[in-house]
């Protein structure tokens, strides 16, 4: 057995430094995406990108793999998290996020990632569960920072994407003090990493005022940095689309905030 694990390994190195990526299943059944930056390149920061989908499907590309060369390019290992969908079940998805924060810590050395230096990204719902484990991971798993698209920030179904709060919570959505727990802006502790929020003013899926400038207001409120970038137009889901007229200008800034 261990002559056959060593084998693979063997294998997959070399596909690893010509591709610069590699497929991993995890442990809970998630598989993740790593891209890694060459050796002599590598900043020492990681993340984990959670791709959105209302928690009923993961938009892959536009808020998953498109991003790994403007990560790379900085010499952060990035990978892409195609996480379960929780039907209900928080703690599925949560879960997965976890075990792929252990992976890059496991991994650390070899390829060349700082332990204590792995960020966390998302879009939409995906924004929801960074945020939700950058407010209630253990503190061995916190992420370092949090790079947040139009976030699905509150759990309450009335001022946020009612299709977020029925995969996250299911039937419990009904109960108050989880709707409560479970929207990120009031579960802000000493732990919450900072955090950059950037969306599109006109967003009618996720409305800003209830979800990303909650967050950033209870980040500010509790003495965290933190940055809030609302631009005039682009409505929900623009990713890494560059047909997005602040394409180009969002890189920039998120570039900026991340070298600070």
């Amino acid at each position: 057995m261990k002559k056959s694990v060593f084998l693979l390994l063997a294998f997959l190195t070399p596909v690893l430094m010509a591709a610069e990526k590699q497929l991993i299943k995890l442990s809970t059944g998630a598989e993740m995406t790593v891209y890694l930056p060459d050796a002599d390149k590598a900043s020492g920061r990681a993340v984990v990108d959670c791709p959105g989908g209302g928690y009923s499907h993961l938009s892959m590309d536009n808020e998953g793999h498109n991003w790994a060369s403007f990560y790379n390019d900085l010499g952060i290992a990035y990978a892409v998290l195609k996480y379960r969908m929780p039907k209900g079940d928080r703690n599925i998805p949560l879960s997965d996020v976890y075990e792929a924060i252990k992976t890059f810590k496991e991994n650390a050395e070899k390829w060349h990632v700082n332990s204590n230096d792995i960020g966390i990204q998302g879009f939409s719902a995906g924004g929801h569960l960074a945020s939700a484990v950058s407010t209630h991971a253990p503190a061995e798993l916190r992420p370092k920072f949090s790079v947040l698209f139009y976030p699905v920030i509150s759990m309450d179904e009335r001022v946020t994407h009612k299709g977020s709060c029925v995969g996250f919570l299911g039937e419990s959505r009904s109960n108050s003090d989880l709707v409560k727990e479970w929207s990120s802006h009031e579960a802000v502790d000493s732990l919450t990493p900072p955090a950059i929020i950037i969306l599109a003013s006109d967003d009618r899926a996720v409305p800003p005022l209830t979800n990303g400038l909650e967050y950033y207001t209870a980040l500010r409120k509790a003495g965290k940095k933190a940055a809030f970038f609302a631009y005039p137009s682009g409505g929900h889901g623009f990713g890494f689309k560059d047909t997005w007229k602040y394409h180009d200008l969002m890189l920039k800034e998120l570039e900026t905030w991340l070298k600070e």
